[in-house]
């Protein structure tokens, strides 16, 4: 049984609410049709409902049954919404602001996560990456004693190759304290794709085999790590690749590393190294890239690249169902 199996076994008939902001696009409500149909979540679609329903007869008709379509701009809540967003922006914005910003359809969904009408939110088949996340910092924000939120990609080829790499999508140059809170993040998340966390925190350099501000940084958050309490993973750094990877490449340069040469959650050191790296996996290495998932959220979120399929699309709501059920915490 694949992954993506196990994933849509897990949710299978609880009635897990995900929004769709993007309801006048193809890919979209194709996806929430097969997701409702097969009962999967119950998808939230926003759009005007004409349009809705104009983009499915164009896609070549199939039923929305079992998915709500709400019109953000015919919502019988929206005065109660427009007060709760100026109640949580916390004096950032006046209710004119609220009331203009709420009718992005990003904006609109994720008030409907954070009033808990849904449970989460996947966008970004037609919108950037920040008009998806902006939305999501400002009104769920990250989990307690987390600063921010990453992107991952869960690199999956044949049954049990699965590999977690992060960050390659959100965070320029993290900081000794970011990694080693994209690391605990990281290793619940793996959880998620039934992966055994085996952490290791990468660099050019292996237990100081060089020693410049960007090793320094990787070693730095081990030692973060080392001070936290009740961490029920293991982990190492700073690890060249093929020292976390590689068994006897690992016993020669980290003979002592509790992870070295069976790693499996791999924690880049910046998102240059990240991105190239997961990019090289899947072109060269022929893996599944799926992603970028995003972590550290109160509640989840989810971006989509425009060049999406429907698949993708349906992929990643399954995705972001799972996350709500909150059992793959470290």
């Amino acid at each position: 049984m694949d992954i993506m199996t196990e994933l849509r076994n897990n949710i299978l008939g609880k009635g897990i609410r995900i929004v769709l902001p993007e309801g006048n696009d193809r890919r979209v409500v194709l996806a929430a049709s097969v997701l409702s149909r097969s009962n999967m979540v119950k998808p939230i679609v926003l759009g005007k409902r004409d349009e809705i329903l104009a983009t499915v007869e164009e896609a070549g008709g199939f039923p929305l049954d079992g998915c709500e379509l709400i019109d953000p701009e015919d919502y019988a809540g929206i005065e109660e919404m427009i007060a709760e967003f100026v109640k949580v922006r916390k004096g950032k914005i006046d209710e004119a602001t609220a009331r203009e910003l709420i009718k992005d359809v990003n904006y609109f969904g994720t008030m409907l996560v954070h009033m808990e009408l849904a449970d989460g939110l996947v966008s970004g088949a037609v919108h950037s990456t920040g008009d998806t996340i902006r939305p999501a910092l400002q009104i769920i924000r990250t989990k307690p004693g987390i600063t921010k939120t990453f992107g991952y990609f869960a690199m999956l080829k044949e049954a049990k190759r699965r590999y977690i790499f992060a960050d390659c999508a959100v965070n320029p140059d993290p900081s000794s304290e970011d990694l080693a809170e994209f690391a605990v993040e990281a290793a619940g998340a793996a959880r998620m794709f039934n992966i055994d966390p085996k952490v290791a925190l990468l660099s050019f350099s292996t237990h100081g085999s060089a020693k410049t501000p960007s090793t320094e940084k990787v070693a730095g958050a081990v030692k973060i790590l080392d001070e936290m309490d009740d961490l029920n993973f293991e982990y190492d750094g700073e690890l060249q690749f093929d020292a976390a990877l590689v068994e006897g490449v690992g016993k020669l340069k980290a003979p002592n590393s509790p992870v070295a040469g069976q790693a499996n959650v791999f924690i880049f050191p910046d998102l240059n190294t990240g991105n190239i790296g997961y990019k090289i996996a899947q072109r060269l290495g022929g893996y599944e890239a799926v992603g970028p998932i995003l972590a550290g959220l109160n509640k989840p979120v989810n971006d989509l690249s425009r060049g999406c399929s429907a698949d993708d699309v349906y992929n990643t709501v399954v995705i972001t169902a799972n996350q709500t059920l909150g059992i793959y915490d470290v």
